[in-house]
């Protein structure tokens, strides 16, 4: 029985594992992981492993995985990662999937200063990738990036005296401006921005000249350049891909020849053998992909780009269904709220014109007291007066009693004359009360509010549209449908290269192909906007910086800036002349 071989496969967000036969080739293997992982532009992505001897390489297609020199483990360890980087990600990258592994390379490699980064765009950077992981979090946001260890490179965070909060605050501060980005628009804003520093997507090899001088070559999708042994950030020549024709290598010894049959060959020596194979295959695979966008799309991509369009254009379509659900559910629920508030002051009204009645009816019970009093007192007046004027009449017959009783009469009237004026007085007085208590219940009667049946409508009535709202609410409230990516099996690449003299000729065009350098600026020339974001930063971030633990490549990148370098006007400057006078370049160095 065959005895099959595990196999883990990581890429950069998720781990894969496999049985393989013993005779499976790379290309096996790797149509399995694409399939797996839905990914048709497999041009960029190889599979690397580390050999047996420690180097990291990339596993060949052609071969059977268990010929090449994989490290022993159990089970065996392959990384799945970009190997050609495009020249312009918002022009090559097509499928969301290339997108994000692109955006995760890309982001590791700053993170852990493989690719320098400026502080500056390192913040900005950051608020771009907290936009592509937690999208339009507006809540708990600072304890998401609390728990998030890695937003800026170490290197960065040493050199600038400001605690943690205060980057996240920075960072919080920029993220705040990208509110409404899809987060995969995020990944191409971040990519956009990553693919102007100076050291993305390069390869770096150690080589020297014929003089035995230490360089870098660095190999990349728009040409090789070269490099000082202490500066990885600014080239010294450049050979853009336009210009090679042939390249070939001996043993540890590497040959380019131009397409300008009048220069002389470029020629440099690498320390191993392995290390001209990687540069052939590299530079082989870079220069296919330079040639290939210079012509018209295989049929293969059209398809692939008019799904995307059409994925693209349904995505859209469904941003604007969800941006319409969410603006119906916001307005159901402002409806909602308005209506409650509407219930609660009608309630309160409600309450308050009860009140009202309560007041009203113990005004009445103080009138109707007030009448009873009145009339008693009334009835006690006509009492008086009948006393008073009995007691005249006595007087009138009595005129010849007695002096003494006389007097006596006279003070019982006068006594009962001021009782009957005080009493007419109070009776005055009850009578002014009333009449002012019949004026406020005339009052009351007529401005008091019904709060009878049509009162109980017009709640009802509200009560009714705040259910409708409620209703409205919930019908706001559906989920977007998502779509899937549809797989392609991929084409054959074939990067077995075997020891002793290769020599390759490289394809090229009939026509004269423009270096697209020409016409390169970074995307901060291009955008105002961004321009003025990354000089805000900076100056931020100026007072705070601690020069003690500037690095070399920081010093470097600060005097590029202060000649007004950037990555293209620097490949457009070492371009200048011909090929002759840049190899004789090369061989002075």
């Amino acid at each position: 029985m065959v005895q099959l071989v595990n196999v883990r496969v990581t890429t950069m967000d998720a781990e894969l594992e496999f049985a393989i036969q013993p005779n499976t080739t790379g290309k096996q293997l790797f149509d399995q992981v694409v399939k797996t992982i839905g990914l048709r532009e497999i041009w960029f992505f190889g599979l690397q492993y580390v050999d047996s001897k420690g180097y990291t390489t990339w596993l060949k297609l052609n071969k059977r995985v268990l010929s090449q020199d994989v490290k022993k483990e159990t089970p065996l360890q392959f990384k799945f990662r970009a190997k050609f980087y495009p020249e312009d990600v918002a022009e090559e990258i097509i499928q969301d999937i290339t997108l994000r592994l692109f955006y995760l390379q890309v982001k590791n490699a700053i993170l852990s200063d493989e690719i320098y980064c400026p502080p500056e765009t390192s913040v900005l950077l950051a608020s771009y990738a907290v936009q592509a992981k937690y999208g339009d979090q507006s809540s708990d946001i600072h304890k998401s990036l609390t728990n998030d260890h890695r937003l800026l490179p170490q290197r960065v965070m040493d050199q600038h005296k400001l605690t943690r909060e205060e980057w996240e605050e920075r960072i919080i501060t920029w993220y705040h401006e990208h509110k409404g980005m899809l987060r995969e628009d995020a990944m191409m804003e971040y990519l956009k921005l990553a693919q102007d520093l100076e050291m993305y997507g390069v390869n770096y090899f150690d080589i020297k000249n014929k003089k035995g001088t230490e360089l870098w070559l660095g190999v990349d999708a728009l040409g090789l350049n070269i490099y000082e042994k202490d500066d990885k950030l600014t080239p010294k020549i450049g050979f853009p891909w336009c210009e090679i024709r042939n390249i070939s290598f001996n043993d540890r010894k590497f040959v380019i020849k131009p397409i300008d049959k009048k220069a002389p060959d470029f020629v440099f020596f690498a320390p191993r053998l392995r290390i001209n194979k990687r540069i052939l295959a590299l530079c082989m695979g870079n220069h296919e992909l330079y040639m290939r966008r210079r012509k018209p799309d295989t049929i293969e991509v059209q398809q692939m780009k008019a799904q995307a369009r059409e994925e693209k254009l349904a995505k859209q379509q469904e941003r604007e269904k969800l941006a319409r659900e969410i603006a119906l559910r916001e307005e159901a629920e402002r409806k909602q709220k308005e209506y409650e508030e509407r219930l609660k002051s009608m309630q309160e009204d409600m309450e308050r014109r009860q009140k009202e009645l309560l007041d009203a009816q113990e005004t009445i019970r103080r009138l109707e007291e007030q009448l009873r009093q009145l009339q008693a007192a009334k009835e006690e007046l006509e009492a008086k007066q009948t006393e008073l004027h009995d007691m005249m009449v006595r007087l009138e017959q009595a005129k010849e009693m007695e002096a003494e009783e006389k007097m006596k009469l006279e003070e019982e009237i006068r006594t009962k004359q001021e009782e009957v004026q005080r009493i007419q007085e109070e009776v005055n007085l009850k009578d002014e009360e009333t009449r002012k208590l019949q004026i406020l219940k005339q009052e009351l009667h007529e401005g008091q509010p019904r709060v009878g049946v049509g009162g109980k409508e017009e709640v009802e009535e509200v009560r009714r549209k705040q259910e409708e709202a409620s209703a409205a609410l919930i019908a706001a409230t559906s989920t977007p449908q998502h779509l899937n990516i549809a797989e392609q099996e991929d084409t054959e690449e074939n990067d077995d290269i075997p020891n002793g003299d290769i020599s390759k000729e490289l394809y090229t065009s009939d026509e004269p192909i423009e270096d697209p350098i020409e016409e390169r600026r970074t995307l901060a020339e291009r955008n105002e906007r961004l321009q003025n974001q990354l000089k805000a930063l900076k100056h931020d971030l100026e007072s705070t910086r601690d020069t003690e633990k500037e690095t070399t490549m920081d010093k470097i990148h600060k005097e590029n800036v202060r000649q007004g370098r950037d990555k293209y006007k620097t490949l457009r400057e070492i371009r200048k002349g011909n090929t002759k006078r840049r190899v004789d370049q090369f061989e002075n160095l």
